[in-house]
């Protein structure tokens, strides 16, 4: 059981980690379904003092997944039935953006946004803010297990 431990912390701490995070926080923030947060938590908990790079890396990648769904939500055509993001959008603005880190119902989020026309760049940093906020709950919960 051991050498399984010593296994994962090496898999965990190497060198291609940061890419795999990139791609798993990217594909997750998609209406595919992912799972970044496992990634993120082994990468510190192997390496801690590389948190704020891995949180940078997660964060970006997932924030890029959703902004690719807003990108793809300008494409929807109008429909007369709106889903529970565009009512949130309708009703909060870009804030509604935060909350693009929930599971299931973030993901259609950022789509609402882009099919609502929110602006891109406002889109990006809300977003951003949200999912990095989200990963460093996710850092500090890690380095308090781990420290």
């Amino acid at each position: 059981m051991e050498s399984l431990s010593a296994w994962i912390i090496a898999l965990f701490a190497s060198d291609g980690i940061d890419p795999a995070l990139f791609i798993t926080a990217f594909i997750s923030a998609t209406l595919f379904p992912g799972g970044s947060e496992a990634i993120l938590a082994g990468a510190i908990a192997a390496t801690p003092e590389r948190w704020l790079w891995l949180v940078a890396v997660a964060t970006t990648g997932n924030t890029l997944g959703a902004m690719t769904s807003w990108v793809i939500g300008r494409f929807i055509p109008q429909k007369k039935t709106p889903s529970q993001a565009v009512q949130w959008l309708q009703r909060w603005g870009a804030w509604a953006l935060l909350l693009s880190w929930l599971p299931v119902v973030g993901d259609a989020i950022p789509l609402a946004a882009g099919w609502l026309r929110i602006d891109p760049l406002t889109s990006l940093l809300f977003i951003a803010a949200g999912k990095g906020l989200r990963y460093c709950g996710i850092a500090a919960a890690v380095l308090g297990i781990v420290a």
